[in-house]
């Protein structure tokens, strides 16, 4: 009995020693299932930073399956993202391995308050979401109680005209090192700007503090009258600091611009806004006895001081009957300096004088408006003749009292000079000497009387030489009409046949076109329309529809042409008051919302 029992005793404690090996061994291992369970981790350098500090964002992901790493689109809400590391380790525990990978985020806080680090996903695990407390930092200021980096906004003329240029400075004032500077750039709509010239540097002292002053220009035109305000430009850059390195943000003021519309009393054709208008002129000839028929060279330059060469009104050439004038087209030029621009067109025009005496060319004149003196001014030069010498002797030349100095048509600047000295055929070009010979042979031939042998052999030879005039003649006949079509030269409207039945259809289209803002179709839609208006022998080019329409449809196909050559990404193409332009001009009645405006002129270049 007493065996019995204590056998019994034995069996309990052992089963109760192997329940507890049993328990330990599950306890070891859902601790290791648990220590090494895949997870994402995230942590901050600290909680709490003032405005414009760094925060430093750790990312621990415990699993090798990582694939693209974080996702760090989430904190781009309230955090510009600066910079981002990745470090991996490697772990071995119990014969097991583990791979640790971690991203270290250098993040910049966007605005001031209790900002929230969102959960980062990585791979199919995320982390949780982290409180970040920013506070507002004082200015920092020098010892002198001065901002150690200032930025100004700056225009040369702040009521200026519609076109009219004007100068924008930028300047950043600084007295510390910047470190990774990024700049603004000035931008507006209604505003077409560009560089003008190199950064200029200078040193300047404010209230006890020495500022390096780097200036930055631009050259704009604005395209809108009415008020108009150009954003602040700002900088941001890292400095030292005795606290560390920090991120400053720097911005100017904004700048409000009045720009005036075209005054009243301006009545010429094209609208020029110029501080100062130049032209000379100079004509010269290849010999210093110029002939009718020669071809003399008429140099006309035109410097407009705050204008570009696009924005000069371009020059009508007309012929008359004492000289035939063949424009060649204008060359645009423009020379940049620190106080502006100053476009230049130079223009040569073939002179061919038709007839003898003093050869006087019209004066040139341009109209302005003077932006100094806010007042209409001209621009005027006269070109010294030349006086044309008679045709040699023998020559047909025209009497002087015939010569009608009315002008004539204008001639198309693609039509070739030709000389009207017409060379001496080989027949004529006998001496009087020989047509005296020749005189008195024809005297003694009809007074010898002719033998009736003599009249059968010229009889003859008169037969024979009809007949090959005849043979001539058919064959010339024949070759004329088996001519092939090939050869013929193609009308405008077979070589570039038109695509629409009638003007309307035309006009449609080129509407459409405007109002989609498709500027690469715009040309061909335009000579479209033009050609069914006007007809192939009035159109040639866009100068000869500027030519037949209105100024302001003129100025705005100035515009689109700029447009066309435009590298500048800021600004694009805007359709719709060229299609009212051309609505105005086709109905004949003007839209009241647009009495005083102007489409932009200039791209940017």
């Amino acid at each position: 009995m007493v065996s019995r029992q204590s056998q019994f005793t034995l069996f309990q404690s052992r089963l109760r020693s192997a329940l507890q090996s049993c328990l330990v061994i599950s306890l070891l291992i859902a601790t290791q299932s648990s220590l090494y369970a895949a997870s994402v981790t995230a942590s901050l350098n600290k909680n709490v930073v003032t405005e414009n500090s760094l925060v430093q964002l750790t990312l621990r992901a415990d699993f090798s399956d990582t694939g693209n790493g974080p996702e760090l689109s989430p904190l781009q809400k309230d955090f510009e993202i600066l910079g981002k590391s990745q470090n991996s380790q490697f772990s071995f525990n119990l014969g097991t391995s583990k791979a640790l990978n971690f991203w270290v985020i250098s993040l910049m806080p966007k605005s001031v308050g209790t900002l929230e680090i969102p959960p980062i996903k990585i791979g199919d695990h995320q982390s949780q979401a982290i409180k970040l407390q920013v506070n507002s930092a004082p200015q920092l200021l020098d010892d002198n109680g001065n901002p150690p980096v200032i930025m100004k906004l700056q225009a040369s003329n702040v009521e200026p005209y519609l076109q009219q240029q004007v100068i924008l400075s930028v300047k950043l004032y600084t007295s510390v090192a910047l470190q990774n500077a990024n700049r603004s750039v000035p931008a507006q709509p209604n505003l077409v700007i560009e560089r003008l010239i190199d950064d200029q540097m200078n040193y300047e002292t404010i209230n006890g503090t020495q500022y390096q002053v780097i200036t930055r220009e631009y050259l704009s035109f604005p395209q809108r009258s009415g008020p108009m305000t150009i954003p602040p430009q700002s900088v941001q850059a890292m400095i030292n600091t005795s606290s560390g390195r920090k991120l400053i943000k720097v911005q100017s003021e904004p700048l409000n611009l009045q720009v005036l519309p075209i005054p009243a009393s301006y009545t010429a054709d094209s609208w020029l806004p110029s501080e100062e208008v130049a032209i000379s002129t100079k004509l010269t000839a290849a010999t210093d006895t110029p002939r009718i028929g020669d071809t003399l060279m008429w140099e006309i330059n035109v410097r407009a001081k705050g204008s570009l060469p696009e924005q000069i009104p371009t020059l009508d050439f007309n012929s008359t009957r004492q000289y035939k004038l063949y424009p060649q087209p204008p060359k645009f030029s423009n020379q940049k300096t620190i106080i502006g621009v100053t476009g230049e067109q130079n223009i040569q025009v073939e002179v061919v004088p038709t007839a003898e005496g003093e050869l006087i060319l019209p004066d040139i004149d341009i109209t302005y408006w003077n932006t100094k003196t806010r007042q209409i001014a001209h621009a005027k030069a006269k070109t010294q003749g030349v006086t044309i010498a008679a045709l040699p002797t023998g020559q047909i030349t025209p009497t002087k009292p015939d010569i009608d100095t009315s002008p004539l048509p204008a001639q198309p600047s693609s039509t070739a000079p030709i000389s009207l000295v017409k060379k001496p055929e080989p027949a004529k070009a006998a001496t009087l000497g020989d047509q005296a010979s020749m005189a008195s042979a024809l005297e003694q031939q009809e007074s010898t009387s002719l033998s009736p042998r003599d009249w059968v052999i010229y009889a003859l030879l008169t037969v024979a030489g009809l007949l090959l005039i005849a043979g001539l003649y058919k064959r010339f006949k024949k070759s004329e009409t088996d001519l092939p079509t090939e050869t013929s030269v193609p009308t405008l409207q077979e070589f570039a046949p038109l695509s629409t039945p009638d003007e309307a259809s035309a006009f449609n289209i080129l509407i459409q076109c405007c109002r989609q803002n498709q500027l690469s179709e715009l040309r061909a839609n335009l000579l479209e329309w033009a050609r069914h208006r006007w007809g192939d022998h009035e159109i040639r080019t866009l100068d000869d529809i500027k030519r037949l329409t209105s100024v302001q449809v003129t100025q705005l196909l100035m515009e689109a042409e700029l447009m066309m050559y435009s590298n500048n990404p800021l600004h694009e193409w805007q359709g719709n008051p060229l299609a009212d332009a051309l609505e105005e001009y086709s109905s004949g009645q003007a839209k009241p919302s647009q009495a005083s405006q102007l489409k932009a002129l200039y791209p940017n270049f």
